[in-house]
């Protein structure tokens, strides 16, 4: 694999669209090819599933079959863009990746956290973010921020939520080198400017020069 690929994570609320955006302009501009996506998502199969998993309340789902269809529409992705774009050099930017299950399906949901992994594993062909870029900020007032009406993950409350939260911060915490902690409750700016420093690092890692 000759491209990069970073992931934006977090609770909803923390500002991952803005920060995403501005990050893949920033890319640009320094003579990346970016794809963005989102997960799940960004395949045909991908935002169907989406549609089930986060929009349809009169469908129970249990947690394991939850995660099941996170995956699915995963493995779409990985096979039909990340895969492809990562051998033809390119820089894949994703809005959630694999440990986000981690966090919400696992650690919140009642899954176990290794069972996760292991499927994610399969899910993706072992492929993972060069680094993952995590949001982070307390649940009330992330949750402040939200002005539209909540989704199904979303509408699991305070209790839940700080659960997702603390699960992310635990798995940053058991891999440093892959998941940095960012602390969301800043201004714009200051965000952005410690996401490229954090990317900068990463592209000098692996050799690949800038512009």
């Amino acid at each position: 694999m000759t491209g990069l690929f970073f992931s934006f994570d977090g609770i909803d609320g923390v500002g991952k669209s803005t920060q995403m955006e501005l990050f893949c302009e920033w890319l640009r501009d320094r003579g990346h090819d970016v794809v963005q996506c989102r997960d799940p998502g960004g395949t045909p199969l991908g935002e169907t599933l989406r549609e089930l998993i986060l929009h349809r309340q009169d469908t129970p789902i249990s947690p394991m079959a939850e995660m099941l269809l996170y995956m699915a529409s995963r493995a779409q992705l990985v096979n039909d863009v990340i895969q492809p774009s990562l051998q033809a050099g390119k820089t894949i930017v994703s809005d959630r990746f694999l440990v986000s299950n981690v966090a919400y399906q696992g650690h919140a949901g009642g899954v176990r956290v290794t069972d996760v992994w292991a499927v994610g594993a399969v899910a993706t062909e072992d492929i993972r973010p060069d680094l993952t870029l995590m949001l982070d900020m307390p649940v009330e007032q992330a949750s402040s921020r939200l002005n539209r009406d909540l989704d199904r993950i979303e509408a699991r409350g305070a209790e839940f939520l700080n659960r997702v939260r603390d699960g992310f911060l635990h798995e940053a915490d058991r891999s440093p080198d892959r998941i940095a902690v960012i602390d969301a409750a800043r201004d714009i700016d200051t965000i952005q400017t410690e996401i490229q420093g954090l990317a900068s690092r990463v592209i000098e890692a692996k050799g690949l020069a800038e512009g």
